[in-house]
């Protein structure tokens, strides 16, 4: 058995430098080292040798394993270094080649739009609120002394979860639940995402963007309405901009109004954009109704207020001149871009 053995570890000092790959190494050490090799078969019939010959065959079955595994591991070694550089050699880098030039992306013209907004109402002392995307029937409308029969409560209209639950219409439900939590005076403007059931066009998206302004406290009146929406005008389309209030209808203000503003292309002379008038429709304003007050927790004797709110699409789209609301929902990089 010692001449086997000594045979054994001969084939494997041969056999292990003409080693080429892990694969190889792997199938060398269960040749060898593996519970069928001839290694395991020499210490198995041991059983029938002397107490002598035991410990001799022992000692040197266990040496040449132990050599065994040395070669192996130091061979493995030596592949995985070569394995390493043919890998780095591959995937050199070449140091003085250009970088790849990072694509900088740019915020969306609505988000311009929204913040533009909220900043000229910032730079006047107001809060910036966020309300839910999905309201309650009560906030939407009936806080906002909108009738029962009022058409904007029909299902065509509005998009509806339940009776009781929908997706609001215009982010003015923040004006209940802003005065419900918030001690007069109270100046805020809500900008958000609102939906209603209308087929896209040119004009309309079933989903758009609104800004809510509110302001209560003691002895406000239209004058003061009429001064914050004519500096908002200035600072927004510029210096030379002026407004004029339209008398319009709305179950949450009274008195109502729409309000224009002074074409900011051609001065108010008349052109395409203002369709010859010299005026543009911007936004719907009013005081507060007294009937919104009590909803909100606020006495209407002590406390008076005005809500104002304005579509951000349709700021966007005269102040850039887009001729397509739809533009801006398809998500093309080259009209995104523009407003960098």
């Amino acid at each position: 058995m010692q001449d086997e053995l000594k045979k054994l570890l001969e084939e494997a000092r041969a056999a292990i430098p003409a080693i080429a790959s892990m694969e190889e190494a792997d199938s060398v050490r269960v040749r060898y080292l593996g519970k069928k090799s001839k290694l395991t078969e020499i210490l198995r019939s041991m059983g029938k040798l002397s107490h002598e010959e035991k410990k001799s065959l022992g000692q040197a079955a266990n040496q040449a394993r132990e050599e065994i595994e040395t070669l192996l591991n130091d061979k493995m070694k030596d592949i995985k270094v070569k394995m390493m550089d043919d890998k780095l050699n591959r995937e050199r880098v070449d140091i003085t080649e250009p970088g790849r030039r990072t694509v900088i992306g740019t915020p969306h013209i609505i988000t311009i739009t929204l913040e533009e907004i909220s900043d000229v109402f910032r730079s006047m002392g107001y809060s910036v609120v966020e309300g839910s995307e999905v309201d309650t029937v009560y906030y939407n409308f009936d806080a906002l002394n909108a009738p029962k029969a009022h058409p904007s409560r029909d299902m065509t209209d509005t998009f509806y979860f339940s009776e009781d639950v929908l997706l609001r219409t215009q982010t003015s439900p923040m004006q209940v639940r802003i005065m419900e939590n918030t001690t007069p005076p109270i100046k805020a403007v809500v900008p958000g995402r609102c939906f209603r059931c209308d087929a896209p066009d040119a004009t309309h998206s079933p989903m758009f963007h609104q800004v809510e302004g509110i302001v209560v406290d003691e002895g406000i009146t239209m004058a003061d309405l009429k001064g914050t929406l004519a500096t908002f005008a200035k600072l927004m389309f510029g210096p030379d901009t002026k407004i004029k209030f339209r008398p319009h209808h709305f179950p949450f203000t009274e008195p109502s109004g729409e309000v224009d503003v002074s074409c900011f292309k051609c001065g108010g002379k008349g052109c395409s954009m203002c369709k010859g008038s010299g005026w543009i429709e911007i936004l719907g304003c009013g005081m507060i109704h007294p009937n919104v007050l009590k909803a909100g927790g606020i006495d209407p004797e002590k406390y008076s207020g005005f809500a104002f709110g304005m579509g951000a699409e349709r700021i966007a789209l005269l102040k850039h001149e887009i001729d397509d609301i739809r533009l801006l929902y398809e998500n093309d990089m080259r009209f995104i871009n523009q407003f960098k």
